[in-house]
């Protein structure tokens, strides 16, 4: 396929632009991942969702595209000052990297539920000791860094005074930044500014991961890790940087400026923000109860939802929104899911159905402009929602070829072809969506026994036994299956 034009919506600048990649044919992204302490969470899942849309789409029409993402196992402080890995090896009795590994494998075990396909580089910060040194380096050499007692700060009013753009991306103001509240909030007192912010930070003597360098013993400051992970892999400047919305302000702030910092260049052209996943229309939070993880969604255990719902069916919910937009998750709301989603992947088997002599081609319009819309919307901004419906244009249109309304012989070959080779390439190779059966996991069973049921029926209707025929498709009714009978012959879905 000819690469298309695409048109982004780039959080530093807050307009659409159309992307031109720094290297013709090819795109470098990089998306900020999982600090591995604990269990991925929804809100998690839902950026790393959205992110897998971007690349499938991108490798769909043609770039050729490095998709490195990070994975943060030092350096991440919780409010009070203790790293979140050494705090979850505290708490478990485990080694910090037994906990980098659990939480890691369970990272990777929920993305491959979520059938996302795996990045081109997933670096660890704790590889990349060394580069990160240097890049404190660099910053300080520059005059941007200062050292105190061992650990090196980034001097923000030195920068800005220079550079003016630190807050381009998240609008804050350096002089109203009173507080930074990520990290090391126990050494406000060694600071210029309280909105500098540490780069490397000397070690307490029973910090559990700690490294020798100029300044200290210690450890690099969260927002280092990824201005070096990004740059090492993809370039000084970089194509696209992705993450959520929440890593505005500190983290990515704070990336662009040591990145600037060091060698006087941004990270990237273009900035990706995803946006907030709701729950019943108020923010996820344990504190109150208002949360749900990903296994209590599959199963059905939680008193925000009436049933379980399979991981296709919550994906297919979060496509429903722009990956910009806050999306509000309501057992209404995945029901309906539900539904849509039933009814797209049934229209993958009827077409599959269709056999087709054409006639003409005076029906080609009516096909072709669903599936271009499909394409057009996915190239503005990679608009999911819109690009959806126009697949389920396409599904009436599948519908009413089968039913006769539309005369299918009225389709080129070309068109038809296109309809039988590109309808299911944008639902399982863009949108990565994937035919399953209420957590039934063996759907290839199911087929067979429902092939040899139809069979069965349909042998009874050619023996004129009306009775046996009816007494199957009511007997299938009962179990929520709908037998429909047309001139291509009888198809079953479910309710």
């Amino acid at each position: 396929m000819k690469i298309r034009d695409l048109y982004l919506q780039n959080s530093l600048t807050k307009q659409k632009e159309k992307f031109v990649p720094i290297t013709d044919g090819y795109v470098g992204l990089y998306v900020c991942g999982p600090t591995v302490y604990s269990d991925v969470h929804l809100g998690n899942v839902r950026t790393f969702v959205s992110f897998d849309i971007i690349y499938r789409y991108l490798l769909y029409i043609g770039y050729k595209v490095r998709y490195v993402r990070n994975i943060t196992d030092v350096g991440h402080l919780l409010d009070d000052g203790e790293d979140r890995i050494s705090k979850g090896a505290r708490i478990e009795k485990l080694e910090p990297m037994e906990v980098v590994q659990k939480y890691t494998n369970g990272f990777h075990h929920m993305m491959s539920i979520f059938n996302t396909m795996k990045p081109s580089i997933e670096p660890r910060a704790t590889q990349h000791i060394l580069e990160q040194i240097e890049m404190v380096q660099s910053i300080l050499d520059n005059g941007y860094a200062y050292v105190v007692d061992g650990s090196v700060y980034f001097d923000t009013f030195k920068f800005q005074e220079d550079k003016k753009c630190y807050g381009d991306l998240s609008g804050r103001v350096i002089e109203e930044l009173m507080t930074e509240t990520r990290a090391d909030l126990k050494k406000q007192d060694q600071k210029k500014h309280s909105s500098d912010f540490a780069i490397w930070m000397k070690a307490e003597p029973d910090h559990l991961m700690k490294w020798n360098s100029p300044w200290s013993v210690g450890f690099p400051g969260w927002h280092l890790e990824c201005s070096v992970m990004s740059t090492k892999y993809l370039g000084k400047t970089f194509d696209i940087h992705g993450g959520g919305n929440d890593l505005k302000f500190p983290h990515h702030e704070n990336e662009i400026a040591q990145n600037i910092g060091s060698c006087g260049c941004a990270p990237c052209n273009t900035w990706l923000h995803t946006n907030m996943l709701l729950m019943n229309g108020k923010k996820m939070s344990k504190s109150d109860g208002n949360t749900i993880s990903p296994d209590e969604l599959f199963t059905g255990d939680s008193p925000h939802v009436s049933k379980g719902y399979t991981p296709m069916v919550v994906k297919f919910f979060m496509l429903q929104s722009h990956y910009s937009s806050t999306l509000d998750l309501t057992d209404d709301a995945l029901a309906a899911a539900e539904k849509a989603y039933k009814r797209l992947m049934e229209s993958i088997k009827t077409l599959s159905l269709l056999k087709h002599k054409s006639t003409g081609d005076s029906l080609d319009a009516e096909i072709n402009k669903p599936l271009d819309d499909f394409l057009d919307h996915m190239s503005d901004d990679f608009n999911t929602p819109r690009a959806i419906a126009s697949l389920f244009d396409v599904v009436t249109k599948i519908n009413s070829l089968k039913e006769g309304h539309l005369n299918l012989s009225q389709l080129s070959d070309t068109c038809f072809n296109r309809l039988t080779k590109h309808f299911p390439e944008y639902i399982s190779d863009v949108l990565g969506l994937q035919l399953e059966t209420d957590g039934d996991s063996n759907n290839s069973a199911l087929e067979s026994v429902m092939e040899l049921v139809l069979d069965l029926r349909q042998e009874a209707r050619a023996n004129k036994d009306w009775s046996t025929a009816d007494k199957i498709r009511d007997g299938l009714a009962k179990s929520n299956i709908v037998v429909k009978d047309g001139k291509e012959g009888s198809h079953w879905s479910f309710n």
